[in-house]
Order: C-alpha cells, then sequence, then structure tokens
C-alpha cells in the first residue's frame, strides 16, 4: 500500500490508521532518510494503539517504552554498528513482551528481524509531501 502524504499531519493520520490493523508482537521496520517523518508516523502510530505519551526519537537512548494494553516499544538503531548491539541491549525480550516495536533505521540490524516483519519506506517527495509505502506480508 503507497500513500502519499502532504502534510505532517498526513504522516501522523497514516501511522494512526495502520495501528488498527496491528496485532502485539508486530515488529514495524522504518526505511527512510533523515527528516523523513518517520518519528511523526511513529508518533500518530502511538495515538492510534490509545497511548497517552509524548513520542520523541530514542537516538541517544536506543529505546523509549510507551505502556499501554499493547505497549509501544520505539526503537532508533541509528548508533548501533549491528545486530549483536542489538541482541546485548535484550531485543529477544521485547520481541518476547508482546507489544509492537516500532524501529527507526531498521537496515542496520534488519538480520535481527522476524519474517513477517512490517516494512515502511517513508521517501521525501519535497518539503512538505512524502511517499509512504506500507509493505505488510502476506500470512501463510
Amino acid at each position: 500500500m503507497t500513500i502519499i502524504s502532504s502534510s505532517w499531519e498526513q504522516t501522523f493520520e497514516a501511522g494512526k490508521a495502520l495501528a488498527e490493523k496491528l496485532t502485539p508482537g508486530d515488529v514495524l521496520a522504518f526505511h527512510g532518510d533523515l527528516g523523513a517523518g518517520k518519528t511523526v508516523f511513529i508518533r500518530g502510530l502511538a495515538e492510534g494503539l490509545g497511548l497517552d505519551a509524548r513520542v520523541t526519537s530514542p537516538t541517544f537512548t536506543i529505546v523509549n517504552e510507551y505502556g499501554g494494553k499493547i505497549p509501544l516499544f520505539h526503537f532508533d538503531m541509528y548508533r548501533l554498528s549491528g545486530s549483536d548491539e542489538l541482541f546485548e541491549i535484550g531485543w529477544e525480550d521485547y520481541l518476547a513482551r508482546g507489544g509492537i516495536c516500532a524501529v527507526e533505521w531498521s537496515e542496520i540490524t534488519e538480520d535481527a528481524f522476524p519474517e513477517n516483519t512490517i516494512n515502511i519506506y517513508i521517501k521525501k517527495i519535497d518539503d512538505n509531501s512524502r511517499e509512504i509505502t506500507i509493505d505488510i506480508p502476506e500470512e501463510s
């Protein structure tokens, strides 16, 4: 599915809409350049999950946790050198906790993700517009 967003509000709403389709344990791998709108999308996702949280990028902390009926674990892999570091911070424990794992800069650790990972590509078209492609694997 591809969406053209013309504003940060539409990017936020796309995240909110995706939240309705998610189930506990889903992993979302985000792809996109700096400033593409990944964190804005995840803010919408958090609201769609019913979380009352101030979502910020976890660039320096690696992961931010937002509790709720279905918790959201927001990762930023920008400062990691690979999957080994991800496992050192307890990646498998996060997967087992039944929340939603939203991972920015996912290409750095993509070999650690389960096969059914949902890939989200956000591409800048211009200063305000984004092309958002959501690739949800088919159930087998």
